[in-house]
């Protein structure tokens, strides 16, 4: 029986269905990424790109989908090898029972691999170790189907392109050349084969090798739309942050930093608008993640800026820069535009994943990115964004500002609430965007509009933050905006809150009907530490984050595992999303409770290790009871740029640092860093200039700030 199921979501599985000749996503637990964005490679373990989502990508295009070495009918036994950084990774390989005379392997080769924008270099080295004299013959083959990015996602598999001689950039000898539709694709040779089969995509290499001695083959790949990039790769010389350094007593927390923020750096893209009329270099944000999303994201580049502001502030401008030249205008029902309104994503053409769905090229369908936007635009002046640069922003600020009011009376109830009014787009428009994410503690599904309850305490932070900054800058209207703040708290605590045998709390949503939605879920951790509750409230969902149900041991549950319809491996039923647990870690500590963010971060910290300091963007909730390492979600994205950045939200919240700089103040008040103890960060900033902090086993804090910043201490 073949019973097809449309998961409404770009982020999740897109179509699944029970007949074995379904197409269906591709897994990537195993896989090694290398990356440079708008670049990436995917391959298995031992460095071969070979079916499924391997491959050489360039924006939304896979460029190669096969890269395969064989050696005649030798066995190659892989020995070691993965990641070297961000953008490199090498493989090694036994070539089995060549020039072997002892039981010792003698003949091995070593694959390296380099990422760069728009290129791929592959380096085959085969060394003979044995006391023979050895001949055979290496093979090269590559291949690729030039598919879009939302074909490989759904599993769909494509007639490969075949390949015609031509030449290659970098290459002396002979190559193959793929292109269509505008996008070009070439593969050189260094040395040049010694056969060169077109359109098998076969590059063969006769090698003899004395004892001793070593041979080596360079392919270069480069791949180029005829119109350009729609983002660029962002200059490698100008990274927007400072780069920290952190040596504490648990060697796995500096690893996961590491890593990171390694991972950060090559997510970076431009804008290429930011040339026009602007000095001072390009703006740059962070791409979401790769395979599936290494293009802007809305909701995704304003969380990863804010969480990396103990860096410094200019991703924060320029993420919010490239937005606000993209913020709505208009009032456009097939790409769900509104005026004021911040974007979803932006791709090169329309997503086509099935007959009934379908996202536009630049698609407004969220309903958490405007209000993310204006209070990523009060966390930066608080860290030290230049007043100026704050103030050119203000006019975007306000029309942000009045989408939000304007959606919140849309209803009638003054709740900001989402509905795909496309019928092709998202069925659900907040963080948890897959289809079944939104559901009753009984199971049932919710039914749209919906009220999210953490886009409602975003939206409180947001008009709070936005009256701040009208009132610092002698514009109208702050008073008015707390006004509506405290109006929503108080709608908030009269709708929202539910009960339970474990005591109250807040419904996940409020559904058409403005029934709650009465699931346990993570999204407690977003309201905590924005104003919208008091402490009370906040005491109340502090112990319940802390329940064995939410809290997994390695992060928090996105679903109760007590819920009807909880499945570890459901995207946002059950799964652990790292981004999700270091919000909760950094609004327990902001509300006052850092015992109970403790553990929480103690947890994302075993995870980590379990996926060698790269943390995924989410992985299955089965938690520590069920092993020492978390199962992966098979097809996450890993890197993945607030996962990434999860790793400074946690460590600031550690610290329990705070900036003010329009108040002349920084805060580091430890909260549960003692755990790290001793410990000691340097390059971080705040007001654009360097703030260090060291943490003595006996609890003694030392800060070296930027002058004219008074330390405030617990």
């Amino acid at each position: 029986m073949d019973t097809t199921v449309k998961a409404q979501d770009t982020n999740g599985p897109v179509t699944t269905s029970t007949s074995a000749a379904a197409d269906l996503q591709p897994f990537l637990h195993d896989a090694v990424v290398t990356l440079y964005a708008p670049s990436f490679a995917v391959s298995r373990a031992d460095g071969q790109l070979d079916g499924g989502a391997d491959g050489f990508y360039h924006g939304d295009g896979r460029a190669l989908s096969h890269l395969t070495v064989t050696v005649g009918s030798i066995a190659l036994a892989p020995v070691g090898g993965g990641l070297r950084g961000a953008d490199r990774a090498d493989f090694r390989a036994i070539l089995r029972g060549l020039g072997e005379v002892t039981p010792d392997p003698a003949v091995a080769l070593n694959r390296r691999r380099t990422v760069a924008s728009g290129r791929l270099e592959e380096s085959f080295e085969v060394t003979n170790a044995g006391t023979q004299r050895v001949g055979f013959r290496l093979t090269v083959t590559a291949g690729t189907d030039l598919a879009p990015m939302e074909r490989v996602k759904s599993g769909h598999v494509l007639d490969p392109v075949p390949a015609r001689a031509g030449g290659a950039e970098g290459a002396e000898g002979g190559g193959l050349v793929w292109s269509r539709d505008g996008f070009a694709v070439r593969l050189g040779s260094e040395p040049a084969p010694d056969a060169l089969e077109a359109p098998e995509g076969r590059l063969s290499y006769d090698v003899e090798l004395d004892p001793g001695a070593s041979w080596t083959v360079t392919l270069r790949c480069t791949a180029a739309y005829a119109d350009g990039d729609q983002f660029p790769a962002a200059p490698a010389d100008a990274v927007p942050w400072r780069g920290p350094a952190l040596r504490s007593a648990d060697r796995r927390f500096d690893h996961w930093l590491d890593q990171s923020v390694a991972d950060a750096d090559r997510l970076r893209l431009m804008d290429p608008r930011s040339a026009e009329g602007r000095t001072g270099g390009v703006d740059q944000f962070l791409a979401a993640g790769a395979p599936w999303f290494l293009t802007l994201f809305g909701r995704d580049s304003l969380w990863a800026a804010r969480m990396l502001l103990p860096l410094g502030t200019e991703l924060a401008a320029g993420t919010l820069r490239t937005l606000a030249r993209r913020q709505g205008a208009v009032a456009d029902p097939a790409t769900e535009e509104q005026p004021g309104k911040i974007l979803h994503e932006v791709r090169r053409s329309t997503q086509s994943f099935t007959d009934t769905f379908a996202v536009p090229p630049v698609y407004y369908g969220t309903v958490d990115a405007t209000p993310l936007w204006i209070t990523l635009l009060h966390d930066a002046w608080r860290w030290g964004l230049a007043p100026e640069q704050v103030e050119q922003l203000l006019p975007h600020t306000e029309s942000a500002l009045a989408w939000i009011r304007d959606q919140a009376d849309a209803a009638g109830d003054g709740f900001l609430r989402y509905v795909d009014r496309t019928g092709r787009g998202l069925a659900n428009q907040g963080w948890k965007d897959s289809g079944d994410a939104i559901r009753h503690r009984d199971g049932r599904l919710a039914d749209p509009p919906i009220a999210l309850c953490e886009v409602q305490a975003y939206a409180y932070e947001a008009a709070r933050g936005g009256a701040a900054l009208l009132r610092a800058f002698g514009r109208p209207g702050a008073d008015a905006w707390e006004e509506w703040a405290d109006g929503l708290a108080t709608r908030f605590r009269k709708r929202f809150w539910v009960e339970d045998a474990r005591g109250p709390y807040p419904a996940v949503a409020l559904d058409r009907d403005s029934r709650p939605v009465d699931s346990v879920t993570s999204g407690f951790g977003h309201l905590l530490g924005t104003g919208l509750l008091n402490q009370e409230e906040s005491a109340a969902l502090a112990a319940r984050l802390t329940g064995p149900d939410l809290d997994s041991g390695h992060g928090l549950r996105t679903l109760s595992s007590d819920s009807v319809g909880f499945n570890p491996y459901g995207y946002h039923i059950g799964s652990i999303w790292p981004h999700d647990t270091a919000i909760a870690v950094h609004g327990l500590v902001r509300a006052g409770f850092p015992d109970a963010a403790a553990p929480l971060a103690a947890g994302l910290l075993t995870a980590s290790a379990g996926f060698a300091g790269r943390l995924p963007e989410l992985f299955a909730g089965h938690g520590g009871a069920a092993g020492p390492h978390p199962a992966p979600y098979p097809a996450s994205c890993r890197p993945q740029a607030w996962a990434a950045a999860s790793s400074v939200l946690v460590l600031r919240s550690a610290l329990g640092l705070e900036a003010d700089v329009p108040g002349g103040t920084v805060t580091v008040a430890p909260a549960f860093a003692g755990a790290y103890a001793p410990l000691t960060v340097t390059g971080l900033q705040v007001g654009g200039a360097r703030l260090d902090i060291a943490l003595a086993a006996d609890g003694a804090v030392s800060v070296t700030a930027p002058e004219g910043l008074t330390v405030v201490s617990a």
